[in-house]
């Protein structure tokens, strides 16, 4: 550009696009896991350990258990509340308690709540990426067969010309049902009902399917997977069903 020329300044559409921009890869880094180098970890919403100052190790590569202080005011590691938030959310004994601490076993940074509030987040930003057709979104959420499903029917909307209108009202209840350590891979089964208002319609604006004005519950099971032996910290989208009533 030369010297007599004037930079036009940026459009409010542009400015828009960038901070949108912004927002998904913040969302995005919120999702992904902690990761194992030098550098200070970033939030992990489906194995972040909160960790009083007394805990906190000096150097983050090093996983450190709870702690207890005994009566003579010494500190002992106690192996007994390894389990304890997987005991709170499951009866000891059962299945789902089993194999939620083979998973614990194999990656001790695993904590069931928090993995509940990373899978609720991913939840929310998968409905709203499908919806929008964003198709980078769910590439760096989903298992690579889901991403192959979800990826061939928002081709299919494009082709008949149909667009999805669609507002994510909130999630009402988020539970693990099951949970499974096979092998290398961790499987993890949520049961989610949310509150969505989505309409498909035509070029014309003619509905197709839903209602873009009604509040609709959705119950759906899916399952989030990771490979426990991995580097990578990403837990991802392996399956998907809906739950009839």
């Amino acid at each position: 550009m030369g010297d007599g020329e004037a930079t036009a300044p940026m459009s409010f559409g542009t400015i828009f696009f960038i901070v949108l921009a912004a927002i998904v890869l913040f969302q995005l880094r919120s999702v992904l896991g902690r990761r194992t180098g030098s550098e200070r970890p970033p939030f992990d919403p489906y194995s972040r350990q909160e960790r009083r100052p007394e805990e906190t190790a000096p150097n983050d590569n090093v996983v450190t258990l709870p702690h207890r202080r005994l009566p003579g005011g010494s500190d002992a590691a106690a192996p007994e509340t390894t389990y304890e938030a997987i005991d709170k959310l499951a009866a000891p004994g059962t299945p789902l308690n089993t194999e939620l601490r083979r998973i614990r076993d194999a990656d001790p940074n695993f904590e069931p709540r928090e993995f509940l509030e990373g899978a609720k987040l991913a939840y929310e930003m998968i409905v709203t990426a499908f919806a929008d057709s964003d198709r980078k979104v769910l590439k760096n959420l989903l298992s690579n067969e889901v991403y192959q499903g979800f990826e061939q029917a928002i081709t299919d909307r494009e082709q008949r010309g149909e667009r999805m209108q669609s507002s994510f009202v909130g999630i009402d209840d988020a539970i693990i049902v099951s949970a499974e350590q096979k092998d290398r891979e961790a499987l993890v089964t949520v049961r989610i009902v949310a509150q969505l208002i989505s309409a498909v319609l035509k070029p014309d604006g003619e509905i197709v399917d839903g209602d873009p004005e009604a509040v609709v519950e959705v119950k759906d099971v899916w399952t989030f997977s990771r490979d426990t032996r991995s580097r990578d910290p990403n837990w991802k989208l392996a399956g998907t069903e809906s739950e009839e009533d």
